[in-house]
């Protein structure tokens, strides 16, 4: 009788140890880090569109879809790649290819937590809203991952229009409709987001290379991934610019969209430098820095329409 009274409370932590495993699984499947960086740009854009600072459940409503939205993406990402993710060491740890979730598990996750973000922005923001995150989700999961990953080394210019999406919700969530200033927004992403991955793929090369995905490293060298990458990074900086004229930025956003620009554009002029003189590189610097450059141009966007200059 003891024993068996002791059996569930001997096996209540290892329950609850699975539990804690299986529920990090499935947090993995939705690319956390991703979706974090999203939602960094999801919230200014509101604040631009509101001019002010917009009902706080309307806020936590866009963030949450935005974030149900993100994360099936990134599951259905993983169980299309999850061939390829067993070739490349940066992958392997990822759920499906430790066995932590079958395919089954993982494909269910991702069309349930789509439908409940496309469900979750219907009713707590607008239609509009909810159309552009399910425009979002096919765009990342049929163009990008399905059709561009493995055909052509632009698949992430191109395929970055996903990445792009979240500030077009937040600016729809709280005016119902798009403008010229949201579009803007969708620009700088859209132009940041090869500067941002491409050091990436040059610190991960040989892994590319090995699961056969053609990104611009593999099939171009370190030299060309290093010009594209200035390229990339002064057409960023400029379209941060137009933002000024367009949305009648002020003081704040002007001085720190010039000033993290040029920082931003000789990190990348020094990644280049180091290529063409055959020195050791560290592209992660790049890819770090641009991630910081995003982040302080937004935060900016946030915080300049809250002040009087």
């Amino acid at each position: 009788m003891d024993t068996a009274e002791q059996t569930p409370t001997l096996n209540r932590p290892d329950r609850f140890q699975r539990a804690g495993n299986t529920f990090r699984a499935y947090l993995s499947l939705t690319k956390p880090r991703v979706v974090e960086l999203l939602l960094v740009v999801t919230a200014p854009t509101m604040i631009l569109a509101e001019r002010g600072i917009p009902s706080l459940w309307l806020v936590l409503a866009t963030l949450i879809g935005g974030a149900f939205s993100a994360g099936s993406a990134g599951a259905f990402n993983c169980y299309l790649d999850r061939d390829i993710d067993r070739l490349m060491n940066r992958t392997q740890g990822r759920p499906l290819v430790t066995g932590e979730l079958s395919d089954r598990q993982a494909l269910v996750f991702a069309w349930v937590l789509g439908a409940v973000s496309i469900a979750w922005l219907w009713i707590f923001t607008n239609w509009v809203a909810a159309l552009l995150s399910l425009g979002a989700i096919l765009l990342y999961v049929v163009f990008y991952t399905m059709i561009l990953k493995r055909r052509t080394a632009q698949n992430i210019v191109w395929g970055g229009v996903a990445g792009c999406m979240p500030v077009l919700i937040g600016w729809a969530a709280v005016t119902g409709d798009l403008s010229w200033p949201p579009f803007i927004l969708f620009l700088i992403i859209f132009l940041w987001t090869p500067p941002h991955y491409w050091p990436l793929s040059m610190k991960y090369r040989d892994d590319y290379q090995a699961a056969g995905v053609p990104m611009l490293a593999v099939v171009r060298g370190r030299a060309q991934v290093g010009l594209q990458v200035i390229l990339y990074a002064w057409a960023t900086v400029a379209c941060s610019l137009l933002l000024i004229p367009i949305a009648d930025m002020g003081l704040v956003y002007s001085v720190v969209a010039i000033a993290s620009g040029a920082w931003f554009i000789y990190e990348t002029h020094r990644l280049y430098n180091l290529t063409i003189r055959h020195e050791h590189v560290s592209p992660m610097r790049v890819f770090h820095g641009s991630i910081a450059y995003l982040t302080l141009v937004f935060v900016a966007v946030g915080v300049d329409p809250l002040l009087p200059f």
